[in-house]
């Protein structure tokens, strides 16, 4: 993967300046490069990782599995254009193993989640199964650890 795109996947705000003095390049040149990767859809979206919990937000994640029985040759690709179109599902996911799809979706509550999983999802022509799990505490996400233990940051500051 290009340098350009590691450094922004990892932080999002650093500016073409930023990159530039990194990599030895022009700034010019990076924002060509960015604009170009804009452009062709390399980078899609820029985002920021949120650590809801310290903003009083008690919504939950779900993680759903579904067993597919696809019907004809584009069975999958078929029922996951169905699924990504609902506004809940954050991700969708084609995965090896036991199950087919991943999808995963926040609602407010545990009841609003497993209510689109019945309502919505398993009455999918093609879905033979789901299974749902909730995060019950995130950890580290995207590379970002979000609570620190204090011999943690004491270890972060002296790398």
């Amino acid at each position: 993967m290009d340098e350009i795109l590691k450094m922004l996947e990892k932080d999002g705000k650093l500016t073409a300046k930023q990159i530039a003095a990194a990599l030895g390049k022009t700034e010019d040149d990076v924002k060509a490069a960015i604009c170009g990767y804009e452009q062709d859809c390399t980078i899609l979206k820029y985002t920021a990782l949120i650590d809801h919990e310290k903003n009083g937000d008690d919504s939950v994640t779900a993680l759903i599995e579904l067993k597919i029985s696809p019907q004809g040759g584009d069975g999958y690709d078929r029922i996951a254009r169905r699924i990504y179109q609902y506004d809940e599902v954050e991700s969708l996911y084609l995965m090896t193993g036991t199950y087919d799809l991943l999808v995963t979706m926040n609602a407010k509550t545990m009841k609003d989640a497993a209510q689109f999983v019945y309502a919505h999802l398993a009455t999918i022509e093609g879905v033979s199964a789901t299974a749902t799990h909730f995060i019950m505490k995130k950890y580290k996400e995207r590379n970002c650890v979000f609570a620190q233990e204090p011999e943690q940051e004491e270890r972060l500051r002296f790398r």
